[in-house]
């Protein structure tokens, strides 16, 4: 069993910056394949960006060349730099892990955090 604890949401402006971090308990985190979700009100959850165990990485095309996705596994941490953010980046922002691919399918991942919340001015 994992858990995993979200925090970096906030306000920010169009065009600023934030970085999500996501900490993860246990002592398999290196296995795991780490993913980054997202969900706006009254719109499906959205894959946003993963991140393997030996660090290959995926991104949603509405997300690449602004956001990257990294891990730390020595801090057992992965983080979601976003930048150039814009106002439809604004959605409640969800870690998850799971084993293996496939790395876009939210319901493909077993454990998720409670998530944080992102906000986007224009």
């Amino acid at each position: 069993q994992v858990q995993l604890v979200e925090s970096g949401g906030g306000l920010v402006q169009a065009g600023g910056s934030l970085r999500l971090s996501c900490a993860a308990s246990g002592r398999t985190f290196t296995s795991y394949v780490m993913g980054w979700f997202r969900q706006a009100p009254g719109k499906e959850r959205e894959f946003v960006a993963a991140i393997t165990w030996s660090s290959s990485t995926y991104y949603a095309d509405s997300v690449k060349g602004r956001f990257t996705i990294s891990r730390d596994n020595a801090k057992n941490t992965v983080y979601l730099q976003m930048n150039s953010l814009k106002p439809v980046d604004t959605a409640d922002y969800y870690c998850a892990a799971k084993y293996g691919p496939p790395v876009g399918s939210p319901s493909s991942y077993a454990h998720w955090g409670q998530g944080t919340q992102v906000t986007v001015s224009s």
